[in-house]
């Protein structure tokens, strides 16, 4: 018999969603760029594009850089905005290579529903750190994943 339930309760938030309303990037730029200054899991702040910790993450130091401006794909930005989200991405990839020492890196859009964007009407890039090793015997015999670090303390280390 095997295992088929690991506790879990941080990740209730996600089974219950109902439906967000809105855009979360839209969501968190709009509060990142008014009184507020501290938004949870925001990481970095360039001129067109921000990135913040994805709080359901594929893998721990999964972070997704998005721009300010609500656009479905890269298409719809403009020189400047395409060339700052991209150093912004080459940024995180190398504060996560500092910070938490990964093997390697998937980076990658998804645009459209079909091609499994979860917000398709605004473009953003996943970075997802990969260790050797990472895919363990949990998500093949109980098809779960075991994140090893809380958001909270990989906010803190990146932040710093």
């Amino acid at each position: 018999m095997y295992l088929n339930r690991l506790w879990a309760p941080w990740r209730n938030k996600f089974v219950t969603i109902r439906k967000i309303k809105g855009c979360i990037f839209c969501m968190k730029n709009k509060v990142s760029r008014g009184r507020f200054q501290t938004v949870p899991y925001i990481i970095r702040k360039s001129r067109y594009s921000f990135a913040m910790l994805n709080i359901y993450p594929y893998n721990n130091g999964h972070i997704m850089v998005s721009p300010f401006r609500h656009v479905k794909d890269l298409k719809g930005l403009n020189d400047a905005e395409l060339l700052d989200i991209i150093k912004l991405t080459r940024d995180m990839q190398a504060l996560l290579e500092k910070k938490l020492k990964p093997h390697g890196f998937n980076i990658g859009i998804n645009t459209g529903k079909v091609a499994g964007a979860g917000y398709k009407g605004h473009l953003h890039i996943h970075i997802v750190p990969r260790w050797k090793g990472d895919s363990n015997f949990m998500p093949v015999v109980a098809d779960t994943k075991i994140m090893p670090q809380s958001l909270k303390e990989l906010h803190r280390i990146l932040k710093t």
